[in-house]
C-alpha cells in the first residue's frame, strides 16, 4: 500500500499514439512500482494521451495532499518550463529538472550504439527531437560532449527532429560530404513513436533504438522526484511569509 505521507510522483510524457511508445514508457513507471512499492506513482501527458498534467496533480493534491511531477523527458523545452511549470503552481506542488543531462543515459546511448553494430570510422548523429528553448539545446550539447568521451570510434554531431538545426537529415547528409563511409543515428529519444519513425527516414545505414525500455532509466526517475520531495519538505520548514 502506498505511503499516504509521501508526495505522489507523477511521471509526465509527452504522449503518443504509438503502442510500442506507450509501452515504454509505461515501462519506466511499472519499474518505479517495484523500485518503490511504497511510493503513489501515477501517470500524466502533456499531449496527445489522457490525462492531464494538470487534473492528475489536482487528483492528486486533493488525495495526498502533495505532489512531484517528474518530467519524463530528455530535455526541458516548453513543456517543462510553461505545461508542467503551470500545472505545479499551486501549493504543495513541485516539479523536478528533466530526465537529461546525465550520465546514465548516455551509458544506454551508448550500449545502443553497440547493439546496432556501429564500429569504428562511422559518424554518429545524436538525434533529439528539438526545441526552440535555448535551454535544451544547451543540455543536449552537454549530452553530445559525453558521448563524445565513451565513444571515441569517430565523430559525433547533433541534429534535431524539429525547433533547432541542424535538422537529423541535414546532419546525415553533412557526415557523408565529410567523408563518412557509414552514418548511425543515436536515437536521443525515450520512445518509439513519432519522432523515431522520423528518423529510419533520416538518410543515415543504422538507427538504434529508444533509450527506453531499460531498467537504467528506473533510478534517474527516482532521483529526480527525491529531489523535488526534498524541495518541498524545505518548503514546509519556512515560516509563511518569509
Amino acid at each position: 500500500m502506498p505511503d499516504s505521507t509521501a508526495p505522489v510522483l507523477v511521471g509526465c510524457s509527452h504522449g503518443t499514439d504509438s503502442v510500442a511508445g506507450r509501452a515504454a514508457i509505461g515501462s519506466i513507471l511499472d519499474g518505479v512500482r517495484r523500485a518503490q512499492p511504497d511510493l503513489d506513482v501515477r501517470e500524466a501527458f502533456v499531449d496527445v494521451q489522457q490525462p492531464e498534467v494538470a487534473d492528475v496533480v489536482a487528483g492528486a493534491l486533493t488525495d495526498v495532499g502533495t505532489a512531484v511531477v517528474v518530467p519524463l523527458l530528455l530535455s526541458a523545452g516548453y513543456h517543462v518550463h510553461v505545461d508542467i511549470a503551470e500545472a505545479v503552481a499551486r501549493a504543495g506542488a513541485t516539479a523536478s529538472g528533466a530526465l537529461g543531462p546525465d550520465t546514465r543515459l548516455v551509458d544506454i546511448l551508448v550500449d545502443r550504439l553497440v547493439a546496432a553494430g556501429a564500429g569504428p570510422g562511422d559518424a554518429v548523429v545524436l538525434a533529439a527531437a528539438g526545441s526552440t528553448d535555448p535551454r535544451a539545446a544547451d543540455a543536449v550539447e552537454e549530452v553530445a560532449r559525453h558521448v563524445r568521451r565513451a565513444w571515441p570510434h569517430g565523430p559525433v554531431v547533433i541534429g534535431y527532429g524539429a525547433g533547432a538545426q541542424p535538422s537529423v537529415p541535414d546532419a546525415v547528409a553533412a557526415a557523408r560530404a565529410d567523408g563518412a563511409a557509414r552514418v548511425v543515428i543515436a536515437s536521443y529519444l525515450l520512445a518509439p513513436g513519432f519522432f523515431h519513425d522520423r528518423l529510419l527516414a533520416a538518410g543515415a545505414d543504422v538507427v538504434t533504438d529508444p533509450l527506453a525500455p531499460d531498467e537504467r532509466l528506473v533510478p534517474v526517475v527516482v532521483d529526480r522526484y527525491t529531489t523535488g520531495a526534498e524541495r518541498l519538505a524545505q518548503q514546509r520548514l519556512v515560516p509563511a511569509g518569509v
